[in-house]
């Protein structure tokens, strides 16, 4: 594993928003008296969605919030690799899947396209509108090759469909995730291929059983079996 450390461009400060700071105290809350440093993971992962990113001055914060050594959050913020340690895009975080699936679907062309437009993985792209990485697996393999754009995930790319997007986003209108080419969930191109007849499982097929065909009558005296 890479060793991650921290930008060396640093704020001055950081604050909890109000709306930040009441749901980090109901992380706390879920937590047993003594217990509440197991908040840390979700108190950082709410300055990340404060800020895009976590910083020096914040992990102080949070350490201060959780009565917890500096050391220990940060050694928390730098193993999880969901915690950005350095400004991200102002109107984008890209995170193109490479896994075997995505791969083969054409995922390092599009990483050769945001190569090509924002420039090196793992740094601000020189406008500063954008940050792209390469990542593992996303869970999203039927809908190869895809990215997860900020919170939300773009399936069924192509270089060209990816450009598109990326101007969406520079322009502040995104359009809504999910299959650029209306796939519903993960079923195939052009729509599902079974069950296609409704009767097949709305239950109108369905006919009441009155009693099996030569089923064997009880014996005289016999005994209902035991439950």
């Amino acid at each position: 594993m890479s060793v991650r450390r921290l930008s060396p461009n640093q704020p001055a400060s950081f604050e909890f928003s109000a709306e930040t700071k009441k749901t980090a105290e109901w992380w706390i809350s879920k937590f047993p008296a003594g217990r509440q440093q197991s908040a840390v993971i979700p108190i950082l992962w709410l300055v990340q969605k404060q800020e895009g990113w976590v910083s020096e001055p914040a992990i102080r914060m949070v350490a201060e919030l959780l009565s917890m050594a500096q050391i220990r959050v940060l050694e928390v913020a730098t193993f999880y690799t969901m915690f950005m340690l350095e400004p991200v895009g102002s109107h984008a975080l890209v995170q193109v899947c490479g896994t075997t699936p995505c791969a083969l679907r054409g995922a390092n062309e599009l990483m050769a396209h945001c190569r090509k437009r924002l420039g090196p993985k793992d740094h601000l792209s020189a406008d500063g509108k954008f940050y792209w990485q390469e990542v593992e697996c996303l869970g999203a393999c039927s809908n190869a090759p895809m990215a997860a754009i900020n919170d939300y995930y773009y399936e069924d790319l192509t270089v060209e469909t990816l450009d598109q997007i990326l101007d969406e986003f520079a322009a502040g209108t995104p359009r809504a995730p999910g299959s650029v080419i209306g796939r519903q969930g993960s079923a195939p191109e052009g729509g599902p291929l079974t069950l296609s007849d409704a009767s097949l499982y709305d239950g109108t097929r369905a006919k009441p059983i009155k009693s099996l065909p030569n089923a064997p009558k009880p014996s005289k005296g016999a005994k209902e079996p035991a439950q």
